[in-house]
């Protein structure tokens, strides 16, 4: 029986996000507003794709079925469907996803999924090319468009879009949303704004809860549907009358920690207990040779009685994330 990662509070980690750059062309608002800076997160190089293929070995030996592919944005690399292929060597892992701003899915995406890409997430906050511009500053609403049809025509049933809420920009404009997913096969996610050391000042003027949406989804008949083991942080709704579903991640509700399942591995090779923690457990020295993988695993278990029970985003702690590219968010 395959040995399962759990922690002090009895959660099990079926679920790993692995970054593989903090680079990124996209300056959106919340995120690097002023563009991508070399070194953000140290000026080692990224994690090789000997060490991609060492690092995921070690978490499916330990029980992990879905690995996301994180940055930054991964489609940079110059090898991403080599490591998308690497990944895939391990029967184990049963889901292998991505998450995109999707400026080269249209032409790529084909290539990923013969390479065992299983699942994509694709970064769209609104609706409107221009609203689109000023949040991203990219003028590439209508390639990431493209890139969506261009997921289904590769054979993907279903796509995710994640949203990032904000007041004032976006949170008003649901019923724009639902309409596009009314009769196409998307799941609609609108995440909440985050706190980060680099955003504290956006994230007090444009965060609204997302008890918002999820009000407004009940009352027009939306249903709550239950969580797979290795799902993601998303409380998901449905409703008989829309193909398209909704997803809501909530950090700043009451027991969202409860529930995780799912460690990040940083793109310089730091395994990260949580987003907002307050730093990271080196793991790339025992990444260089295949014989170092019993080491390895003993290091992540170990590791793991470190993880808290919650995050303090609450008090204001947003630990050393300055901003969501560095770890992969």
């Amino acid at each position: 029986m395959v040995p399962q990662l759990t922690d002090a509070f009895a959660r099990k980690f079926y679920y790993l996000r692995l970054s593989i750059t903090d680079v990124c062309n996209f300056r959106c608002t919340y995120c690097l507003p002023d563009g991508y800076k070399p070194g953000g997160v140290t000026n080692k190089s990224f994690l090789s794709l000997d060490e991609i293929r060492r690092v995921t070995r070690a978490f499916a030996a330990m029980g992990t079925e879905k690995v996301r592919l994180t940055g930054g944005e991964p489609s940079l690399r110059r090898d991403f469907t080599d490591i998308i292929a690497a990944v895939a060597e391990n029967e184990a892992i049963r889901h292998i996803a991505v998450t995109s701003n999707g400026y080269r899915m249209a032409r790529d995406i084909a290539r990923w999924r013969e390479a065992g890409l299983t699942a994509i997430n694709v970064s769209v906050d609104s609706l409107d090319a221009r609203q689109f511009h000023a949040i991203t500053g990219q003028d590439k609403f209508t390639q990431v468009m493209a890139g969506i049809d261009a997921a289904f025509e590769a054979g993907f049933e279903r796509v995710k879009v994640n949203t990032v809420l904000m007041r004032n920009v976006n949170h008003h404009q649901l019923d724009t949303f639902l309409h596009w997913i009314k009769s196409r096969p998307i799941q609609l996610r609108f995440i909440e704004l985050m706190e980060t050391g680099e955003g504290s000042a956006l994230f007090h003027k444009h965060h609204i809860s997302g008890t918002v949406i999820r009000d407004a989804l009940l009352q027009r008949g939306w249903i709550h549907q239950l969580r797979g083991r290795s799902d993601g942080p998303a409380q998901v709704f449905t409703h008989p009358d829309y193909i398209g579903q909704i997803g809501l991640i909530m950090p700043y509700e009451k027991d969202f920690c409860a529930s995780c399942n799912r460690l990040r591995v940083s793109s310089v090779g730091n395994l990260h207990l949580c987003l907002f923690g307050n730093g990271g457990i080196p793991l790339r020295d025992l990444l260089a040779y295949d014989e170092q993988q019993t080491e390895l695993q003993a290091r992540i278990a170990s590791a793991l009685s470190h993880k808290k029970q919650t995050h303090f985003l609450h008090d204001g702690d947003t630990g050393i994330t300055q901003n969501l590219s560095w770890i992969g968010g």
